[in-house]
C-alpha cells in the first residue's frame, strides 16, 4: 500500500507543483489584474484541471512523463489563470 501511495504522489506531484507555481508567478507579472481573484481559488482550479491533463496524457500516450503531457500542464495552468482572473 505504501508503494502505491508513493507512485500516486509522484504521478500527481507535477500537477500540484504547476498549480501552485503558475498562479503565484502570474501574480508577480499581473499583480493589479489578479488582485480581485483569490489565489487559493486559482490553485484549486489549476490542480483539478492539471490532474485531468495528467490522466488524459497517460491514457493517450500510454505512459507517464511524456513531454506533450507536461506541455499540456503548462497550457492548462496558464489558461486557468487567465480564465479565473484575467478575462
Amino acid at each position: 500500500m505504501g508503494q502505491f501511495l508513493s507512485h500516486l504522489l509522484n504521478f500527481i506531484l507535477p500537477a500540484l507543483a504547476m498549480a501552485v507555481l503558475v498562479p503565484a508567478l502570474a501574480r508577480l507579472v499581473w499583480w493589479k489584474g489578479l488582485q480581485s481573484t483569490g489565489w487559493w481559488r486559482q490553485v484549486r482550479w489549476c490542480a483539478a484541471l492539471n490532474v485531468i491533463v495528467l490522466v488524459a496524457g497517460l491514457l493517450v500516450m500510454g505512459r507517464d512523463g511524456a513531454m506533450a503531457t507536461y506541455a499540456g500542464l503548462v497550457l492548462a495552468s496558464a489558461l486557468t489563470v487567465w480564465w479565473t482572473g484575467l478575462r
